[in-house]
């Protein structure tokens, strides 16, 4: 466990105590990232659904039980089923996304992807990772911007580990490619180790 999740297990603790100041810790250590998945699935709507979870969170907070990195799988958890009711809700509205489409059909560390996504604005980086298939787009999203591991990820999308690896891997690699305006010859070595660890 590395040493962010032992001080979100302590917050979390604290905060099914009733310790507003540990609420507060947990939720400023989680919500960069939940709300970066969020928008990757929602877009603009990110700040009402992560807000619907966050809601959901504090209420079920006495039912968690777990470390900091099972929080911030639950945490994804709830956040992925307030977006797919929003999506279910909106589906009537032209969609802007094709990730968006696609999550309207979903059943109910540091390594060179990141460093190179946190070069580029949010934006940017969501509208790259929305441009891969489905299930690469939201693995990429859980495992480098949520910061899950690969089980937590394959528990939230209710997917076997490997599939959740595969994904991953092939998301990885079509975003190192394009960033690096290389096809899949021209990864670097640091976006090959973490290409390798996604396998």
């Amino acid at each position: 466990m590395g040493a962010d999740d032992a001080e979100l297990g302590a917050a979390v603790e604290r905060a099914q105590q009733g310790d507003e100041e540990g609420f507060t810790i947990a939720y400023r250590m989680v919500q960069p990232g939940l709300i970066a998945y969020v928008r990757g699935l929602v877009g603009d709507d990110a700040e009402d659904v992560a807000s619907d979870a966050w809601l959901e969170i504090s209420r079920d907070l006495g039912r968690f039980r777990g470390d900091g990195a099972g929080f911030r799988g639950w945490t994804a958890t709830i956040a992925r089923h307030r977006a797919l009711d929003h999506l279910r809700r909106q589906k009537r509205r032209p969609r802007t996304s094709l990730l968006e489409q696609d999550m309207l059909e979903l059943p109910g560390g540091h390594d060179t992807a990141a460093a190179a996504l946190e070069t580029i604005s949010t934006e940017q980086a969501l509208e790259l990772i929305g441009s891969l298939p489905r299930d690469q787009a939201e693995a990429v999203l859980l495992r480098v911007v949520v910061g899950l591991d690969g089980p937590a990820t394959a528990r939230v999308l209710g997917k076997r580990p490997g599939a959740v690896r595969t994904a991953a891997h092939r998301g990885l690699k079509g975003l190192a490619g394009r960033l690096t305006g290389a096809g899949a010859g021209g990864v670097t070595p640091g976006a090959q180790r973490t290409l390798k660890d996604e396998t």
